[in-house]
């Protein structure tokens, strides 16, 4: 498939370019010394990505200890209260943590072995990528510190629980809004003072070069596994396909497995709680190009031009910018990013519990109320969902500030 000049057949081989770039977006906006330090991860990667041996341990790791591949539902009470569209979800919930997050980050640890490293450093905002790679040092044997805003700590409290049971550091971030543009801002500075030990494991797939790259690859297998079994399902592929954005790795996970395929292809952001600055989190539909934790993007911005405050209801998808490689998919028009607000998320989230006994995510409630959405536009056809995590984590705060519906 030729999408405005770009031939999706060959396109994996040529995005991103050797220096980290979708088109204009991406590359690596660090210091010389950490760019010394980005150009030994990038090399280290792609040396073990050609390797029996590291693809052999992680199809392995992946089979006997994540449970993969993940099914597809078919959403089939939820359909019929819509209409004649048929909803299906890819059950990244069922993936061993309970989201997507221990695709990339199980393969970043290995990485990190590989290289010699002895402590993995990150951010997360929902918890879902902490409890991932708390999970995967464990597994190898690596020490782990998680930097998590001092907001999202108290929204997410199951989640720090199972961080620290698992042996992690969970360092409380208090500077500025305490949400997840915070807590990446002191996990890289933390990073800059210990890289020559450790590895910075980075939550999506945002960053410098090469951790668009990397993230995009070790989730590519959700894509993958969703294009093969839902033709084994139906016989065809789905009309549209949708996955939530903040960073965006379900998201390019999932999307990877279709772009050269005839399908209509949905990101959706938060709206959360309107379109003013500051109430929502939609940098691709508000935002303008800029540099922000050392890739180019597209951002929210305040009057000096700096990264705006952000909000949404999912703490996992507040941050002010979006992974280069979804700027570039959204420039092109290959990818078409919507969004959805608060309630409409909400709502989603008890009807998915309520119809289909899958209590999700709310990041990937967006996902859901959008594939809802759609369908009753739609009128006839097929939409798949990316069900990136499940809602345990959430259950509490939803509860709390929204009641039982």
């Amino acid at each position: 498939m030729n999408y405005n000049g770009v031939d999706f057949s060959t396109y994996f081989k040529h995005y991103p370019s050797e220096d980290g770039f979708f088109g204009k977006y991406g590359g690596a906006f660090v210091s010389p010394e950490l760019k010394n330090a980005m150009k030994d991860i990038s090399e280290a990667y792609h040396t073990i990505c050609k390797s029996a041996k590291f693809i052999s341990e992680l199809r392995r790791i992946r089979k006997e200890f994540q449970g993969r591949p993940t099914p597809i539902s078919h959403l089939e009470r939820l359909s019929n209260s819509i209409g004649n569209v048929q909803l299906y979800v890819k059950r990244e919930d069922l993936n061993h943590t309970g989201a997507h997050k221990l695709n990339h980050c199980m393969g970043e640890a290995l990485l990190a072995k590989y290289m010699g490293k002895k402590k993995v450093i990150a951010e997360t905002g929902a918890g879902q990528h902490g409890v991932a790679l708390a999970t995967a040092a464990a597994y190898f044997g690596l020490e782990c510190d998680i930097y998590m805003g001092s907001v999202d700590i108290k929204k997410q409290a199951p989640n720090v629980a199972r961080m620290k049971i698992l042996g992690a550091n969970v360092v409380e971030v208090t500077d500025g809004l305490q949400t997840l543009k915070e807590a990446v801002d002191a996990a890289f500075a933390a990073y800059c003072n210990e890289y020559k030990d450790a590895i910075y494991c980075i939550g999506s797939v945002l960053g410098p070069h090469p951790f668009p790259l990397m993230v995009r690859d070790f989730q590519s297998v959700v894509g993958i596994e969703a294009r093969e079994q839902f033709l084994d399902m139906t016989g065809e592929l789905p009309d549209a396909v949708v996955a939530c954005v903040g960073g965006g790795s379900n998201a390019m996970g999932m999307f990877s497995g279709f772009l050269n395929d005839p399908v209509d292809i949905y990101g959706v952001e938060p709206l959360g709680r309107g379109p003013a600055l500051g109430d929502h989190a939609a940098s691709l539909m508000y935002g303008t190009e800029g540099v922000m934790h050392g890739f180019n993007s597209i951002m929210l911005k305040d009057e000096n031009g700096e990264p705006a405050p952000v909000y949404s209801v999912a703490s996992g998808l507040d941050y002010p910018s979006s992974g280069p490689e979804h700027a570039f998919l959204h420039d092109l028009g290959r990818v078409k990013y919507d969004v959805v607000d608060d309630e409409e998320t909400v709502d989603a989230f008890y009807k998915l519990s309520r119809l289909e006994g899958i209590i999700p995510a709310i990041e990937s409630s967006h996902a859901v109320a959008y594939g809802i959405k759609l369908a009753q536009k739609m009128g006839r056809g097929s939409v798949l969902i990316c069900l990136s995590g499940r809602g345990d984590k959430d259950m509490d705060y939803i509860i709390e500030k929204y009641g039982i519906r």
